[in-house]
């Protein structure tokens, strides 16, 4: 293999981790769905979904609703200080304004998947649907991380 083969291949093997986290975002009018990630976690159990939203529009949105055929119910929470302890509860929904970006993270609002039909290996990925308020649906996947991960490793 020539050099300039050799160093071709490797240009493209280095930006395939960018361009196969970036095939996980979602779109749908004003509204993107960037970084959309999740924890390794087991059958039967509780996964929860990690992304940031940015509505790009001059109109609030609100996300209103999620689902995903890995779990038997989605629900969108937030964490709570109820006394000294912080709980997760359920919101009916997640306020969009124009022009700002929302994170769903650990330790905030998120995404619950509640009843895992199957494990959430490492490495694997987990369809989710968005649904908004205005914008509609929008479908992504999660990527899965480590159980005890922080966040995705590439930025977008």
């Amino acid at each position: 293999m020539t050099l300039l083969i050799r160093r071709s291949l490797l240009g493209l093997l280095a930006f395939a981790p960018v361009a196969a986290a970036m095939a996980h975002d979602g779109q749908a009018g004003d509204i993107a769905v960037t970084q959309p990630w999740s924890r390794a976690a087991g059958a039967n159990g509780t996964g929860a979904g990690f992304l940031t939203i940015h509505n790009a529009g001059g109109e609030p949105d609100r996300l209103v609703s999620a689902a995903s055929p890995a779990a038997r119910k989605v629900e969108l929470h937030a964490h709570v200080r109820d006394g000294e302890v912080m709980r997760m509860r359920p919101v009916d929904g997640i306020p969009l304004p124009p022009g700002q970006t929302v994170t769903l993270q650990p330790g905030g609002l998120h995404v619950m998947l509640i009843g895992l039909t199957e494990a959430l290996r490492q490495g694997g990925e987990v369809p989710l649907t968005l649904r908004f308020e205005r914008a509609g649906e929008v479908q992504v996947m999660l990527h899965v991380m480590g159980a005890g991960a922080r966040g995705p490793a590439v930025a977008h």
